[in-house]
């Protein structure tokens, strides 16, 4: 991958790629314990309610089995399957579980073009051989390996004892354990009909192909559930994300996180929204970027608005274009409709905030919490310095910069008195013309 991260942990629409295995297998009913080598703390971080096994030093599939002996069963049944194929289905694994008889049976696909893929040749006792061990007529068979294998439990464990090391790097190699069940005349194969469900992930083209496979199933999966999609191609929905029926999501949209969607609300085009709850009926329109947001019922928001962390909107509120939020608290029918700052505050009820407020939240030491009750009106371009409260029904004049409470009911104006100069721009526009040399 060319990359710091461990391969497995890369994220694909929301979930680590081994997460995507793990939860294939949870669907299955399976128990999972997964083997950890490289970046070991952060597999496990990354995949809670797992088992772990540590390989150390990696040697080989069959040596990965072997580590992971304590977590497996005595008896029943063992899946093997590889960490970097996030688009194994759990539908998958049941057909394999319900096919399996045996010692061992291997999820087979039939292929146009086998390549390097290891043959499963099925004969009286059927095997599989290596692209490179093959003969050309093993090479002409287009049923292939996949890597997914399910075994008995009891004779795993006694064959993966025996295991003997591969020169020259002294591996062990789980095929062995295959090619024993082939001698005992107990290997089995069910054929997968989706070969691009086993396609692992070894590099950032297929990293990107993965993503996209997986996008369309999580959109797919929403639009059967009542979703309106305007254009799936380029709609974003992570994996964690819930979004009710009569939601329509318009293009260029990227949710993400633990974002919810409630009934009847509209995404707009462009808009990003990030660990967000909005409630029924809401409007998002372009562009806006919400993180850590919670919206009520019926809530405007946008065009161009960034709600930040912390931020929560009371139903029929409504936040215009270029204002931004931060651990702010709207009341009901507030109106914030352009070009203001509002962080730190509660703002009570049917308040309406001018264009270009700020609250002035940060003295250079530390944040401060500005107070406004409800059905207050703050005037075009107020800036509010905290911590200062506004009272109930109060105004505050455009222009004017607060410092000091401000009672309920109560006229606030604080600006410099206006002067005017009788016939001063006519000498101001003589002046700069002779400037300009006309």
């Amino acid at each position: 991958m060319r990359s710091g991260l461990a391969k497995v942990l890369h994220p694909l629409c929301g979930r680590p790629m081994a997460g995507w295995a793990v939860e294939a297998a949870r669907q299955a009913g399976c128990s999972v314990s997964v083997v950890v080598g490289h970046q070991a703390d952060a597999v496990r971080e990354a995949l809670p309610g797992c088992s772990f096994a540590l390989q150390d030093p990696p040697l080989g599939t069959g040596h990965a089995v072997q580590c992971a002996l304590d977590a497996l069963p005595q008896e029943g049944t063992v899946v093997v399957m590889p960490g970097d194929a996030p688009l194994i289905r759990a539908e998958t694994l049941d057909r394999l579980l319900s096919g399996h008889e045996g010692l061992c049976t291997v999820l087979t696909m039939v292929v146009d073009q086998p390549g390097a893929y290891g043959r499963f040749v099925r004969a009286e006792k059927s095997y599989i051989v290596e692209a490179a061990n093959a003969s050309p007529k093993e090479l002409a068979v287009t049923e292939v390996n996949s890597g997914v294998y399910a075994f008995d439990a009891a004779w795993l464990r006694q064959q993966i004892q025996d295991l003997k090391p591969h020169p020259p790097k002294g591996e062990y190699y789980l095929t062995d354990v295959i090619e024993a069940a082939s001698e005992a005349g107990a290997l089995n194969a069910v054929i997968h009909p989706d070969p691009d469900e086993m396609m692992g992930v070894n590099d950032r083209v297929a990293l990107s192909v993965a993503e996209e496979r997986l996008r369309q199933r999580i959109n797919r999966g929403w639009m059967a559930h009542g979703v309106t999609l305007r254009d799936p191609r380029s709609t974003y929905i992570d994996v964690g994300v819930r979004l009710e029926r009569d939601v329509r999501v318009e293009p260029g949209a990227l949710l993400t996180g633990s974002t919810v969607v409630e009934t009847g609300s509209v995404i707009g085009p462009n808009s990003v929204l990030h660990d967000t709850h909005v409630g029924p009926n809401c409007v998002i329109k372009p562009m806006v970027v919400c993180n850590g947001a919670r919206l009520g019922a019926e809530v405007a928001v946008g065009p161009m608005a960034r709600l930040r962390e912390g931020t929560v909107v009371e139903d029929t509120s409504k936040i215009g274009n270029f204002v931004e939020t931060k651990k702010a608290h709207l009341g009901v029918g507030v109106k914030a409709g352009h070009l203001s700052y509002l962080g730190d505050c509660s703002i009570g009820a049917k308040t309406n905030i001018g264009a270009g407020t700020i609250t002035c939240n940060y003295d250079g030491w530390g944040k401060h919490h500005t107070e406004i009750g409800e059905g207050a009106f703050i005037g075009s371009n107020a800036s509010l310095v905290a911590p200062v409260t506004i009272g109930e029904g109060a105004i505050v004049g455009a222009g004017s910069v607060v410092t000091e409470a401000v009672g309920d009911e109560d006229l606030a104006i604080g600006r410099g008195r206006q002067k005017n100069l009788k016939g001063a721009a006519s000498k101001v526009h003589a002046r700069n013309k002779k400037r300009a040399g006309k």
